[in-house]
């Protein structure tokens, strides 16, 4: 690794960490943090100016983002269909690789060209970025969103604990004004004044466990769908298992789905790259578009190439099993077993013991 690529990476991290402050901000209350937030500048474009920035995308959303730069100001960034988004390459003897505004996630390190807008925003016309700040992002965005979620799902639980202790401290105040009415009856009171106290202490064992738990998931189903020679077309067989993945998934609590695309040994490398990760990104668009399964349950998909095989290569039986998808259904430990103990993973099919890679 090279002194630039050292410093592409440094500030990688530096954006993972700007990215997960806000998530332990809300967590933990810390106040301090917050009012820095609030202090933020955020930088506008006049009209028509034409203007050049670097820094790391802080915020998403569907046409635009939000870029922090160098200094640490906020500039709104507009995409629209002219926006061309390309890699930054190293090597001035190959062509740069071009990219879907898809994977401009949170915590990548990006360069910005474009004119500013009627309100301040900077309308891209040129997106770069390296590599290997992109597969940085692609590990800041998988940790950062299931976090998300499962922090203000924890926060609901939460509230719902308080209410229920408010709810069972006044009934302990009834039975303190009964037994003072009635004579005789102090022990049956206090019976049941314990019993109260029990399901209070119960449900602060239970809140224990969801922050322990928040960040343990095990498998609940494991499928793989797979595609034709050179294809990313979904079969109808492939469809009918993504079906039953997303079934089961809208049933699950604190669920995420893992996407995982890949390849068999045939053609180039760098073609099995681009087709795994396409038939990744159609599993992804059939989930969502035919089942209505929320992106921020998705993992990131990533498409391996020929990395990982299930089967052999040299023979065609194996090559059609490395043509697949791998759909993994990940459930919260925390949210899914009160009791503390590991639930049993269930999966409709036996995923195969992966091969050494490599091209025979």
């Amino acid at each position: 690794m090279n002194r630039h690529q050292g410093y592409r990476l440094l500030w990688g991290l530096v954006a993972g960490l700007a990215l997960a402050l806000p998530v332990a901000a809300q967590s933990t209350g810390t106040t301090q943090q917050g009012a820095q937030r609030e202090r933020r500048q955020t930088s506008s474009v006049a009209a028509g100016q034409k203007q050049k920035v670097k820094g790391v995308i802080i915020s998403r959303e569907a046409d635009s983002f939000t870029l922090r730069d160098q200094i640490g100001s906020d500039i709104k960034v507009s995409l629209t269909n002219a926006t061309k988004v390309e890699e930054k390459k190293s090597n001035p003897f190959r062509r740069a690789e071009n990219f879907a505004t898809t994977q401009l996630l949170r915590g990548l390190t990006v360069e910005v060209e474009g004119r500013g807008d009627s309100e301040g925003a900077l309308v891209a016309e040129k997106i770069k970025f390296t590599n290997d700040a992109l597969l940085l992002a692609r590990t800041v965005e998988t940790r950062v969103t299931p976090v998300e979620g499962r922090v203000g799902e924890t926060e609901n639980r939460l509230t719902q604990a308080e209410q229920n202790a408010q709810r069972l401290s006044g009934q302990l105040d009834e039975l303190s004004a009964l037994a003072n009415v009635a004579r005789g009856g102090a022990k049956a009171a206090q019976e049941t004044a314990d019993q109260a106290l029990a399901g209070v202490n119960a449900t602060n064992e239970r809140i224990s466990r969801l922050i322990s738990g928040l960040d343990e998931y095990e498998a609940s189903k494991s499928s793989a769908v797979n595609f034709r020679v050179n294809s990313a077309v979904l079969s109808p067989e492939a469809k009918a298992t993504l079906d039953e993945v997303a079934t089961q998934a809208k049933n699950e609590k604190g669920y995420v789905i893992e996407i995982g695309g890949f390849a068999s040994a045939d053609g180039s490398d760098a073609k099995n790259r681009v087709l795994s990760q396409r038939r990744a990104d159609a599993v992804v668009r059939y989930l969502a578009e035919n089942h209505a399964i929320p992106l921020r349950r998705i993992i990131t998909p990533f498409g391996y190439g020929e990395a990982m095989p299930v089967a052999d290569n040299t023979t065609r039986s194996g090559r059609e099993q490395n043509r697949r998808v791998e759909v993994k259904i990940l459930v919260n430990r925390g949210l899914n077993t009160p009791t503390g103990q590991s639930r049993p993973a269930t999966s409709s099919s036996t995923e195969p013991q992966r091969q050494p890679t490599g091209r025979p």
